[in-house]
């Protein structure tokens, strides 16, 4: 019985993406030159993967992968996984961002049931631009970069807010319009501080959002001084969304500048946005997406504070540490259930592949051989590997992996 399947993936064509670094990535043409944001590998109704080969012995053949598992999700998925979760429980992806996606957050699980039910209830199509929540599921996410990865993430502490709002202090058109931006974050207790900012933000009338973008894009050509950084990226986001609120966001939430092959997670409630670069995306199976600015798109700010963690936060950046006795496998921690992310190289020689599945891996570098499948993925290429399955791995490859953290097999230990 065939234990790997190879995999055809959607492509999402959103507007802040690159027309390069996926198709460069696959080996296919971009021959419209439109962005290519994102690659989805999974099972989310949004965009499954579909199978590239025939099943063989599985009856009636179906085409996607879902409907494969869901054929027998034990035998797919393993009675653990299948049993807590009934699907595939994450959602993996390439991702592509050329242009900053939007400010945003996800809820937790009790957040996101509740929030479906309410729009459920309320008749609000599944695909309205008005609908936040596409799914009853929660999203945490790691973000593992392939090449430098800047991204904004997590409030910065109120004094330090303060400290960069007041660089608009020499700008004499702008000083006296965020003196309540400074106001709100002067509360003794954080929580406070940081929900009334945001509140504050939101409410700064048209014309010093303007005056904002105006300050921004003037100083931010040339930078100098503490906060230099902060200053292009809101340069940057002014000529992008002019008048947006969001646009000094750099200022308020941290920074962060990833390496190849780091890696942050960013769990439930955490306002953020990955402004640039390609990197792997591993999350819960969900597509729940609440926006805070620096986006067109729908911006329900009564549900985003309903949903948001107001504390600091600054994500750990992972460096990749190694798993078990295996020397070519490494692993980035995860607080979560439903996902796990490896990356895997091999050499030339054979090798038992550690894993047992369920995973999707994708080939990033190389060729990757497994004889006992007669399969070769070359780089871009990716598959679905059934739970229990005992494999041997060649080639030389790079590989990354998508996991549930529970299909290490019992002879390396975590």
């Amino acid at each position: 019985m065939a234990s790997v399947f190879k995999l055809k993936n959607p492509i999402k064509q959103y507007d802040w993406g690159s027309p390069e670094w996926i198709p460069q990535q696959l080996g296919l043409p971009n021959d419209t030159g439109e962005p290519w944001a994102e690659l989805w590998m999974g099972v989310h109704p949004e965009g499954p993967s579909e199978l590239a080969l025939p099943t063989g012995s599985v009856s009636p053949a179906p085409r996607l992968l879902p409907e494969l598992i869901g054929l027998d999700p034990a035998r797919y998925l393993g009675e653990g996984i299948a049993g807590e979760f009934g699907a595939l429980p994450f959602l993996y992806k390439l991702l592509a961002a050329a242009r900053p996606l939007s400010i945003q957050a996800h809820p937790n699980l009790a957040q996101a049931k509740a929030g479906w039910e309410r729009e459920n209830s309320l008749g609000i199509p599944p695909k309205a631009p008005n609908r936040n929540y596409k799914d009853p599921n929660h999203k945490p996410e790691i973000i593992c970069a392939l090449t430098p990865f800047t991204a904004m993430a997590g409030f910065r502490e109120p004094g330090e807010i303060i400290k960069r709002l007041k660089t608009l202090h020499v700008a004499r058109e702008t000083s006296l319009q965020v003196a309540p931006l400074i106001s709100a974050l002067e509360a003794p207790a954080r929580e406070a501080a940081l929900r009334g900012f945001l509140a504050a933000l939101f409410s700064l009338p048209a014309e010093t959002r303007q005056a904002l973008g105006e300050y921004a894009r003037r100083y931010g050509q040339d930078p100098v001084g503490e906060y230099a950084e902060e200053w292009k990226y809101a340069a940057w986001f002014a000529e992008l969304y002019p008048g947006d609120p969001a646009l000094i966001a750099p200022l308020y939430l941290n920074l962060i500048n990833l390496k190849p092959g780091e890696a942050m997670n960013i769990p439930a409630g955490i306002l953020h946005a990955y402004v640039q670069g390609f990197g792997i995306e591993l999350m819960a199976n969900s597509d729940n997406v609440l926006r805070g600015g620096l986006t067109p798109k729908h911006v329900d700010l009564k549900e985003l504070t309903g949903i948001l963690r107001f504390a600091p936060f600054n994500p750990e950046i992972i460096h990749s540490p190694g798993v078990g006795n295996s020397p070519g496998l490494y692993r980035y921690p995860s607080p979560c259930r439903e996902f796990s992310l490896y990356r895997m190289s091999g050499c030339g020689g054979e090798a038992p592949f550690p894993l047992s599945g369920p995973v999707i891996l994708i080939v990033l570098e190389g060729e990757l051989i497994i004889p006992t499948e007669k399969l070769r993925l070359k780089q871009g290429e990716s598959a679905f590997i059934a739970f229990g399955s005992q494999l041997v791995f060649s080639g030389n490859y790079t590989i990354y992996i998508a996991g549930t953290g529970t299909e290490l097999l019992g002879s390396l230990p975590v």
